[in-house]
């Protein structure tokens, strides 16, 4: 177990007593979060983009980025192949920095874990990364991200292992929507700080 604590933005985030608290935490973090995040080795978006190009086809249309953060995973999308990204987030700090990238269609300001204003199967894929964490979304989430998620279509998420163990591997097994398909071992999101406990991806089908 590592007792080292987290410190600075990323320590104000996770000890956050609300959204309204997280949302004002990563507005004022959202111009420093890529330099901090590319410093801390940040392995989320490479690992869950890595896994959605394997098991989603290319071409697929529309997808969805449920905590878009500053972009880091719309640009590497369309990359791949991957023509039409919608992202939500929860701060719109984080979103204008999004969006000034350009890899996106539309961006919401929503939270995660309430309803989605989007129809039932309106995204063959589904990519979050760095959400489901500590002190932000659980697994309140996923029926919500099933129900927006076409049938046959695809999710990845990143899940803090502390989590996973806790409730969500129980929470996927339980819902007839949702298939695990493949999952990575725990790896450490980010190599460079000390104080970060590790994760894993998981890959969801949608019955």
């Amino acid at each position: 177990m590592k007792n080292q604590e987290h410190s600075g933005p990323l320590a104000e985030v996770y000890n956050a007593q609300s959204p309204q608290e997280i949302a004002a935490h990563y507005d004022a973090w959202a111009g420093a979060y890529d330099k901090d995040m590319s410093q801390a080795g940040y392995r989320h978006p490479s690992v869950a983009v890595a896994l959605l190009a394997r098991h989603l086809q290319t071409g697929a249309a529309p997808i969805l980025d449920a905590g878009a953060g500053t972009g880091l995973v719309g640009a590497w999308l369309g990359i791949l192949g991957y023509p039409t990204v919608d992202g939500v987030d929860i701060s719109k700090g984080m979103l204008e920095v999004a969006a000034a990238k350009g890899g996106y269609r539309n961006l919401h300001c929503l939270a995660l874990g309430n309803d989605l204003p989007f129809n039932d199967g309106a995204y063959q894929g589904v990519i979050s990364t760095g959400v489901f964490t500590t002190g932000h979304v659980g697994t309140e989430a996923l029926p919500e991200l099933a129900r927006i998620t076409a049938s046959g279509g695809t999710l990845v998420i990143t899940v803090k292992e502390t989590l996973w163990i806790k409730n969500f591997a129980a929470a996927v097994a339980d819902d007839d929507k949702l298939a695990l398909i493949a999952m990575t071992e725990p790896y450490v999101s980010m190599p460079e700080d000390a104080a970060t406990a590790p994760s894993r991806a998981v890959v969801l089908q949608r019955a």
